[in-house]
């Protein structure tokens, strides 16, 4: 049996106990769902990727064999070698 609060002239007022009413059934689950994308969007902004912005960030062999020269990985020979050659087969494919 549904129990009855009733005021003080003793009208009854049900489902005033905190019950939800029709139009928050449909609302709330709208609420939670930009709740999440909310919170996603927000961590997704504290770690960029690489590729903000869509540009293509694979480095160029050029850039890769320069670095390489810069931290000692290979000596200026091995450098001048290997960049002559990239310059002649990328001359080949032209």
């Amino acid at each position: 049996m549904e129990s009855e609060i009733t005021d003080e002239k003793g009208l009854a007022m049900m489902d005033w106990d905190g019950g939800m009413g029709g139009g928050w059934w449909l609302l709330m689950p709208v609420f939670w769902g930009l709740l999440i994308i909310g919170i996603v969007w927000a961590v997704a902004s504290l770690f960029p990727t690489r590729s903000a912005g869509g540009e293509d960030v694979r480095e160029r062999p050029e850039e890769i064999l320069d670095r390489r020269l810069v931290r000692g990985e290979i000596d200026p020979a091995t450098y001048d070698e290997l960049r002559g050659k990239l310059t002649a087969a990328r001359m080949e494919r032209m």
